[in-house]
């Protein structure tokens, strides 16, 4: 009599061994992962593909469960209604998590490719947000199908109703497709400095959805609707390269000697491009003189700095400098001869 019941009990106790058993091996693999990719991490050469082994993160565990639960599955005897069911609920738990899988590979590979080849493509939310709905919305098809319901009814109600749903959202697909054509187009990335007509500059930091994101000097973010920024005009001081001449116009008085001024200012200037930050230290500066103006001959001295952000710290040394040594050569600096204000002469 104790046989039977001890047979029975094994029979009962199996398939939850099994599961526990392949939750433990899920565990191990997940454990094992980690340490695998904190290895490649530390290594130059594999550091860059860690990704791969990170996008696997949390789905071995569920697949292991799923795949004892499909295993023991035709051995506990339940009615086939039921069976049937949790058959279905395996297929498609295992089918989304293949689908997190593609996603997490596809999004990293593209941003991996973008990086290394410098790619129009960059990697943005909206970018990455797109990237997401095309996977999932495949993933999604296949798991109904998988399970047995025909989606050629369900993409014949899509198709009616996408005219209804563009209606609807007018204005956000209108931002959506402007967020597409800006990412297509490259003439805005994430990271470079733009400017527009209207005097909005600073740095881009992302494109989303609706929005273009864009970060200025004094950490405020600017928020402009992709559409506005696709009828507007700009200035990208970054699309081709970072680096860009700074003029800076200086106006001396009519008693300067022309040679010694232009000598002690390109001097000036090769020490404030080799000693402040965001000079460019290889780069040779010049001088032009402009024009003969009523109160002083006022001439252009062009540096050049690494980016567009530079220009303040470069300016700000390069004035300091000039004034000072300026005094002590006893060059002087223009000034009016008649107040702008008053009407009279001052001599």
């Amino acid at each position: 009599m104790l046989l039977p019941n001890i047979s029975l009990i094994l029979k009962n106790l199996t398939p939850i061994l099994v599961i526990l058993f392949a939750m433990l091996i899920g565990l191990l693999l997940e454990h094992r992962l980690k340490k695998l990719r904190k290895k490649m991490g530390n290594n130059n050469l594999f550091a860059t593909y860690s990704f791969i082994l990170k996008s696997f993160e949390g789905i071995l565990f569920i697949w292991s469960i799923v795949g004892a639960i499909a295993l023991v599955l035709p051995s506990l005897n339940l009615p086939s209604p039921l069976s049937i069911l949790i058959q279905k609920i395996v297929i498609v738990i295992a089918l989304f998590m293949a689908t997190i899988l593609a996603s997490r590979l596809a999004v990293n590979a593209i941003y991996l490719y973008s990086q290394r080849h410098n790619t129009t493509v960059s990697l943005t939310s909206l970018f990455e947000y797109l990237t997401k709905v095309i996977i999932f919305s495949i993933g999604f098809l296949i798991i109904i199908q998988s399970i047995g319901i025909q989606i050629t009814a369900l993409i014949t109600a899509f198709g009616v109703g996408s005219l209804s749903i563009g209606l609807a959202f007018q204005n956000t697909l209108s931002n959506l497709i402007s967020g597409v054509n800006i990412i297509v187009s490259g003439k805005i990335r994430p990271r470079d400095y733009i400017k527009f007509k209207n005097g909005e500059e600073g740095y881009v930091i992302d494109v989303e959805l609706k929005y273009t994101l864009i970060k200025d000097i004094y950490n405020n973010v600017i928020v402009i609707p992709n559409r506005q920024i696709i009828d507007a005009s700009f200035r990208n001081y970054t699309l081709e390269d970072s680096w860009m001449l700074l003029p800076i116009k200086i106006g001396i008085s009519y008693d300067s000697d022309l040679e010694k001024v232009e000598q002690i200012t390109l001097k000036i200037a090769r020490k404030i491009l080799t000693t402040v930050k965001g000079g460019f230290q290889e780069y040779e500066p010049f001088l032009r003189y402009d024009n003969f103006d009523y109160y002083s001959i006022n001439f252009t001295v062009y540096l050049k700095i690494n980016e567009y952000f530079d220009r303040l710290l470069i300016t700000h040394e390069f004035i300091k400098e000039i004034h000072r040594i300026y005094k002590q050569e006893n060059i002087n600096f223009a000034f009016p001869l008649v107040n702008p204000y008053m009407g009279i002469n001052e001599v």
